[in-house]
């Protein structure tokens, strides 16, 4: 019989974050991803450049904002997590600005 964990780690992808692969299993999002992964800060913020990861965990602070495939903006906290997504930590706003 089949233990669930060794099921989804046989369904695990990749995805990449600031360039290194990293694991990612179906049903998770971007920033459970990331803290399955040991990182815990992804973005800075516009003044002072400090670091932000999950706060609320529910998408109301938008602490956890991330670039997804080259979308800046987007809730690490509510986007699932696909294979192949090339995700980047945001500074500031997440565009040239």
């Amino acid at each position: 019989m089949t233990s669930p964990e060794s099921a989804d780690a046989a369904r695990a992808f990749e995805v990449t974050f600031d360039g290194r692969p990293v694991e990612a299993l179906p049903g998770r999002t971007i920033a459970a991803v990331l803290w399955a992964a040991g990182i815990t800060s992804w973005r800075t913020t516009r003044d002072g450049g400090r670091p932000r990861g999950v706060f609320c965990g529910i998408g109301v602070c938008f602490d956890c904002l991330v670039t997804v495939n080259g979308r800046p903006g987007r809730r690490a906290c509510l986007v699932p997590a696909r294979p192949g997504d090339v995700i980047r930590t945001q500074e500031g706003t997440g565009h040239e600005d």
